[in-house]
């Protein structure tokens, strides 16, 4: 039920978005509310609070965001609010946030490698993954995990590419136990 929701509310936003020639600007305004809801637990634990009415919780979308967001992101806070799925804004948000990345081409990829990358070796992946890929733009973020011992994971949406000497060692272990099951 959530997704539809989500999906429900974040797409008339994204076709509001374009409509009215705004995606960078939405796009931008609900990055932002995303990371105050990340930064700032308590809002949402007041917005979710049983016994705070619901204008009570208009009021304060209005006069947290009212002044430093659009006319339309506010409205869509207050509407999410007054329809009592404050608890889903995050799921809303991130649905319009995955479709105006896809609308524009920007790809988000994980890579994840043993050691940490200088930033030539971070390049040279973006690059290799645009080349590989119909995105525009990455958007990369990079981790290091030890447990690798050597080479990368790369993810991107639900696709991963594993050469890390991790899973080659796990497949050989594989390998390995098929071939003495079958003796």
């Amino acid at each position: 039920m959530a997704k539809l929701v989500s999906k429900t509310y974040g797409e008339a936003l994204f076709e509001l978005a374009i409509e009215e020639n705004k995606l960078d600007d939405f796009l931008e305004e609900a990055q932002l509310v995303l990371k105050l809801i990340d930064e700032n637990p308590d809002f949402s634990k007041l917005m979710n609070h049983p016994r705070i009415d619901m204008e009570e919780k208009v009021k304060v979308v209005e006069n947290v965001f009212g002044s430093n967001l659009s006319k339309e992101i506010t409205g869509l806070l207050r509407l999410i609010v007054q329809k009592d799925r404050y608890g889903e804004v995050e799921e809303i948000l991130g649905w319009f946030i995955r479709q105006v990345k896809q609308e524009k081409g920007i790809g988000e990829a994980f890579v994840t490698s043993a050691a940490p990358l200088s930033d030539a070796q971070k390049k040279q992946i973006e690059d290799r993954l645009l080349a590989t890929t119909s995105y525009k733009e990455m958007e990369m973020h990079f981790e290091v995990d030890e447990a690798l011992i050597g080479g990368l994971r790369i993810r991107i949406k639900d696709r991963v590419v594993d050469s890390s000497i991790q899973s080659r060692l796990a497949d050989m272990k594989n390998e390995l136990m098929k071939i003495q099951l079958a003796q």
